[in-house]
């Protein structure tokens, strides 16, 4: 495919344009909103005269997007790189679920897909914004002349998207509950049920070097001890023995951001039932201006989502 570097007109139109989307997310004001991490598709062509640019027209809103500091563009290479490992086949529709799988695998909250046809001598672009946690799904359209080239119709969807993503990022992304929320509803979960004692082990390695104070471990031993299990100093005192291992990577780097990804596999196995083993494993993704953070909050958040299966787990089969 080849690529065609822009004018200086359209340079000028890009930072025009990226000016005009952020406005919308009250830049300046005391408490800025937490950056949205956003990951744009290559776009469905159905005409043979915009055959193979749709890649090219997502990496020109890309790059669009990207000026806003308010938003965070999973790099192109990186999510091409996730895509192909994961064997994600995106042609066509995309279904929530697969936005699901694309918002685990990268980290992004909303997932932009798009296409580019002729209709009545112009050409439309068109493309879907999906809440990767929510499944809701909004859609901007963007026309351009059939002699004018796409760039035009991508720079109005770029403010059209900036303005979408400003209006409804709070039915784009799913409410966050507070810690306070999250331990009263597990400590309602096990209220009233015995609960046993529980060792857990799982160390963990940031690709090339091992981790003192392993995040998912200190994770998941936390909330049981706030829920209200007994946490055991060895597996022989131990009702419960969890084991595992746990392993981050740098996903990518934007300005001084940084995204890890993480990966936590563990196994469960309860004394009471011998030969009886239980297995689970959590991704996740986490962003922060230190390396180390970013790989530690991605790991301490995979420990999170498997806690509370494993308190689920133990309560429901007694232990």
């Amino acid at each position: 495919m080849t690529k065609h570097p822009a004018s200086p007109a359209v340079l000028l139109t890009t930072i025009l344009i990226a000016a005009a989307i952020a406005a919308p997310f009250g830049l300046g004001q005391e408490k800025a909103p937490a950056p949205l991490t956003v990951a744009v598709l290559d776009f469905q062509t159905t005409d043979e005269a915009l055959a193979g640019q749709g890649g090219d027209a997502a990496t020109l809103l890309t790059g669009l997007l990207s000026a806003n500091p308010d938003l965070v563009l999973v790099e192109r290479a990186e999510l091409e790189k996730v895509l192909g490992e994961a064997e994600l086949t995106l042609s066509g529709t995309v279904s929530g679920d697969t936005a699901s799988r694309v918002g685990q695998l990268t980290g992004a909250k909303v997932l932009v897909t798009g296409r580019m046809f002729p209709a009545g001598g112009e050409n439309y672009a068109v493309v879907k914004i999906i809440g990767t946690e929510t499944s809701r799904v909004f859609g901007q359209t963007a026309k351009f002349g059939k002699d004018e080239g796409f760039a035009g119709g991508i720079e109005a969807l770029a403010e059209k998207v900036g303005q979408t993503l400003a209006e409804k990022s709070a039915d784009l992304v799913a409410k966050v509950e507070t810690p306070e929320e999250r331990l009263t509803r597990l400590r309602g979960l096990v209220a009233g049920k015995p609960l046993p004692s529980v060792y857990v082990a799982i160390p963990e390695e940031h690709i090339s070097r091992r981790i003192p104070d392993p995040a998912a471990q200190t994770e998941i031993q936390k909330t049981l001890q706030d829920v209200g299990f007994k946490l055991a100093d060895s597996s022989e005192a131990a009702d419960v023995v969890v084991t595992g291992e746990a392993f981050s990577e740098t996903a990518g780097r934007r300005a001084n951001l940084v995204s890890c990804r993480a990966r936590v596999e563990v196994k469960v196995v309860r004394k009471s039932a011998k030969g009886e083993l239980k297995v689970d494993r959590q991704t996740s993704v986490a962003v922060d201006l230190a390396e180390n953070v970013a790989a530690k909050s991605a790991l301490q958040n995979a420990g999170s989502a498997l806690a509370e299966r494993l308190i689920a787990t133990m309560v429901s089969q007694g232990g």
